[in-house]
């Protein structure tokens, strides 16, 4: 022992290096223990629901899932096949996995999709806005928008996780508690922009869009990742270079906030006998015809606004979901061009985190629809649930509660519990 303590002590560095290999493997080691672990109590909970007795006469319920293995650098599919295939397959249902080769390839593939009882989307940001505009892009998307969707947050941004998701450090538990939830069967409605250029088809956008300074110094903060944690601010500070202030001028024009109305029963009212209906049908049928009252068409309360701004958002109420309000609305916030470089440095990283917040001395306005007028000759690009389309003239519409979202059931507690406070 006495040799080896010598030995150790002679050869200190190697001994300090060894020492702080064998730590590091071992925790390494511990945490693929722990991961594993959690897959297995996951997949128990799965096994429960893949148990339970149905009828002969019921079919399977079928789960479409539209996977891009090209989200989080490549590893969405690594991901996906160890921790929510597993549980899909052993709930019991009909399970289809549709991999994305490019991008933009959802939308077309969901023009083609056949009828399915889940859609579930697994990959990012980017995954959710191309699959969400498929769909309302169909025809018969008044059917398809009735089916409700899971989201398995893969990709580097997942915006709608923070929403449908409790807070986890861990990838493997945040994956594995999404996929659970969608065997739950707990939903919530979230609301969506259409957003409709002069030309083309319009883009579904979940979270918001955004148009300025900081959308577009955040896009090249991955250019400076040999700076490490000082990335984002460089960034920032190399974009205050240009032009300073930075001014983005526009023409606004939005109508206020709608009345929400109650909402529909899930389960529709059985249908009356056929001597019912056939007496309803021969009492309208020999009825005299109604007189037709005129009613007045109220003119819309459109409000104009010219704006110059360093930043524009337009965003959906879907980060901070409240299930009893009355009024359906998206926010609009105008952000001040007279900010000092110092200052925009420092927001920017604030922005990172939490790209559509509405800092101090910025303009907001409730509105269900607006129209943004951009100058002629305008450059520069739209973030649109954080993809990157061509600045253009552009109709924003809110369509209200349009789709239905799984989610884990205690965030939908937590809602209501904040709704009722």
């Amino acid at each position: 022992v006495v040799k080896v303590l010598t030995t150790l002590r002679n050869h200190w560095k190697k001994t300090t290096f060894g020492v702080c290999l064998l730590s590091w493997g071992g925790h390494w080691l511990y945490g693929k223990h722990c991961d594993n672990l959690l897959r297995r109590a996951a997949c128990q909970e799965a096994q429960a629901f893949g148990n339970e007795l149905i009828p002969s006469s019921m079919p399977l319920k079928k789960a479409t899932v539209f996977l891009n293995p090209a989200a989080c650098k490549g590893k969405a599919r690594n991901l996906f096949e160890k921790n929510a295939a597993p549980i899909l397959h052993l709930s019991g249902l009909d399970v289809t996995v549709v991999k994305t080769d490019y991008e933009g390839q959802a939308k077309k593939l969901l023009e083609l999709m056949e009828n399915t009882d889940l859609i579930i989307i697994a990959g990012g940001d980017g995954t959710v806005q191309e699959v969400v505009t498929g769909l309302l892009r169909r025809a018969d998307e008044a059917v398809f928008s009735k089916i409700p969707i899971g989201f398995i947050p893969l990709g580097k941004t997942c915006t709608l996780s923070n929403t449908l998701y409790p807070e986890s450090t861990n990838q493997v538990q945040h994956i594995t508690n999404a996929t659970l939830a969608i065997l739950k069967g707990e939903t919530v409605p979230l609301d969506v922009l259409q957003i409709k250029g002069e030309k083309e088809q319009p883009v579904f956008a979940v979270t918001g869009l955004r148009w300025g300074s900081y959308r577009d110094a955040g896009v090249k903060v991955s250019k400076y990742w040999y700076l490490g944690p000082l990335k984002t601010k460089a960034a920032h500070f190399f974009s205050t270079f240009k032009e300073w202030p930075q001014k983005h001028q526009a023409a606004l024009m939005y109508l206020g906030p709608t009345e929400r109305p109650p909402e529909e029963p899930e389960e529709k009212p059985s249908r009356p006998p056929l001597y019912v209906r056939l007496y309803r049908r021969l009492r309208l049928y020999w009825a005299s015809p109604p007189k037709e009252i005129p009613q007045e068409v109220t003119p819309e309360d459109w409000e104009e606004l010219n704006l110059s701004t360093i930043e524009l958002s337009i965003a959906t109420q879907n980060r901070q979901l409240d299930l009893t309000r009355t009024e359906d609305f998206m926010d609009i916030c105008i952000e001040a061009d007279t900010v000092s470089k110092g200052q925009f440095v420092n927001r920017g990283s604030q922005k990172m985190r939490d790209p559509h917040a509405c800092p101090a001395g910025s303009q907001c306005i409730q509105a269900s629809r607006c129209i943004l007028q951009l100058p002629e000759g305008t450059e520069g690009s739209f973030g649109i649930d954080n993809e990157e389309y061509e600045a253009m003239p552009v109709e924003v519409k809110l369509l209200p509660r349009k789709l239905r979202f799984f989610c884990d059931p205690r965030m939908r507690e937590q809602m209501l519990h904040a709704a009722v406070q």
